[in-house]
């Protein structure tokens, strides 16, 4: 065999590689590339800025925390005076792969959602005119603003978008399962393997596609037998006012659902056994048996890629024109 010829048939071999993968359902989740990395050093500050919230206390952190895949590890989120929140805290890791923001999809992009906690009189218990005031009262954060943005001006447009600007940065890639897309086939188990089949043939793929295996439409929740939760939570009927969209919510990301539980818009299912069980009973009509959701669970796990390195921002000190935080009030 001549060197030409080896070297045709290597070329060939990884084309086909290429070919295979770029055929199945699920797509490889690709590394941040930050072209600004001023803004997004601001936006980092702002997520975890405590002063946003009317107690001092609540950062964007606080439910999306970083530590935790993205989430609060609670099965709904704990706002201003102790308040329970209506639903489960989604991921923000590879939020911006979905189609729009919260289970209801009533934000349209990262922006959007950003100014809702901060607004929220359950959630950070601010207003975005208060966020404003304080942000504007600390020297340090006036200089970063005019170094990203050109001038002083600091509002809530700007503050949100530096915020969907470091969002957008995280990102977890070189899972197992992106390694095994692009044509390591050692990267995974077999048990994953069958697991991954499992998921195709069972028909999970029709919502759970995608770079974020999920995030890119609505889906009734209970589509075959019906979901049972005490949560008063309708869906995007809450947003259209649409009958037909009660209990209709956003597809959740199962990239790194190993780490986000617990499950379901209600946080009621905490082990990723259970969530496959009544996923398969619920929405597919179908029965598991546990050899299958062993490895159904398996192949889940090959979803949690790398996790964002953060460094943990100073934040500028307050001072006598910064609005002084309302601690959370004794039940």
């Amino acid at each position: 065999m001549t060197k030409l010829t080896s070297i045709a048939l290597m070329i060939a071999s990884m084309f086909s590689i290429s070919t295979s993968y770029a055929s199945e359902p699920i797509e490889v989740i690709k590394p941040a590339v930050i072209t600004n990395p001023e803004k997004v050093e601001l936006g980092k500050m702002l997520f975890f800025e405590p002063r946003l919230s009317m107690s001092g206390h609540i950062s964007c952190n606080s439910c999306h925390n970083l530590s935790l895949g993205g989430v609060d590890a609670l099965p709904t989120s704990v706002g201003h005076n102790w308040q329970e929140g209506p639903i489960n805290s989604p991921t923000v890791l590879n939020a911006d792969y979905m189609l729009a923001q919260f289970w209801d999809g009533r934000a349209a992009d990262l922006k959007e959602q950003a100014g809702g906690p901060i607004n929220n009189p359950k959630e950070m218990g601010y207003t975005h005119e208060l966020a404003v005031d304080t942000i504007r009262s600390m020297p340090a954060y006036i200089a970063r603003f005019k170094g990203v943005y050109g001038s002083n001006d600091i509002n809530i447009d700007r503050i949100t978008d530096a915020i969907a600007v470091f969002e957008k940065t995280l990102v977890t890639p070189n899972s197992p399962f992106d390694k095994y897309l692009e044509g390591d086939q050692k990267a995974i188990s077999a048990e994953a393997l069958a697991g991954y089949q499992l998921f195709k043939s069972k028909g999970c793929v029709s919502c759970h596609n995608g770079p974020a295996v999920g995030g890119t439409m609505y889906m009734k929740m209970g589509l075959v037998k019906p979901f049972h939760t005490n949560n008063p939570a309708e869906g995007r009927k809450g947003v259209t006012g649409k009958e037909a969209d009660k209990f209709v919510f956003k597809v959740p990301t199962l990239r790194n659902i190993e780490l986000t539980y617990p499950y379901f818009h209600d946080g009621s299912v905490w082990g990723l056994e259970e969530a496959v069980n009544t996923m398969a009973d619920i929405q597919l009509g179908q029965k598991m048996s546990s050899e299958e959701i062993s490895q159904m669970v398996e192949f889940l796990k090959t979803l949690t890629g790398e996790q964002p390195q953060i460094v943990l921002p100073v934040l500028p000190p307050s001072n006598n024109n910064t609005p002084r935080p309302v601690p959370f009030t004794k039940g």
